[in-house]
């Protein structure tokens, strides 16, 4: 899987719901036999609470990282202070970077998700403006990016994200 950076504004949620899309998940890590682990700064920890809804979580879900501030980043998950410097929280460089060190803070974990966005209703500028969200993926070893931008309030587009990357997510496990 290549890393990738992509642009596009979703104004409607995916088609699964969020529980069937986290037994999708529980589903292919069961059969892998990996724990997934999370780092969430937009999302507040909706990802995580998501995964351990469905009971038996344990067996697949490992840990989740709730690194809301720049320096939360930095102490929970070793982002470098200077790439949030460099190109701010809400950046390839820290979604990319917020996978890896959910990853090796977080063993045996073999899959993990990062979330870093401006769910609104302030914070957003012309660059990166209300709904800008980065995803960083890491399944096995292999690293994914992608930037998105949601519309809405800010419910919506927390909800939104947790959709997109446990959607995201399943299709990276594959079968």
């Amino acid at each position: 899987m290549d890393s990738s950076s992509t642009l596009s504004t979703l104004s409607t949620l995916p088609d699964q719901d969020t529980p069937a899309l986290v037994a999708a998940v529980a589903g292919r890590l069961l059969k892998k036999g990996w724990m997934l682990s999370t780092a969430e700064s937009c999302t507040g920890g909706l990802i995580a609470a998501a995964c351990t809804e469905l009971a038996g979580s344990s067996a697949w879900f490992e840990r989740g990282f709730i690194t809301y501030s720049n320096a939360a980043k930095t102490e929970l998950l070793g982002v470098d202070a200077t790439l949030i410097d460099a190109h701010g929280a809400v950046s390839e460089p820290v979604a990319r970077a917020m996978a890896v060190g959910a990853i090796a803070r977080s063993a045996p974990s073999r899959a993990a998700i990062a979330v870093t966005g401006i769910a609104g209703p302030t914070g957003g500028t012309p660059e990166k403006p209300v709904g800008t969200v980065w995803f960083g993926w890491s399944v096995d070893g292999q690293l994914r990016t992608e930037r998105r931008r949601f519309d809405g309030d800010r419910a919506t587009v927390r909800a939104a994200t947790v959709h997109y990357a446990l959607q995201t997510l399943v299709e990276l496990l594959g079968e």
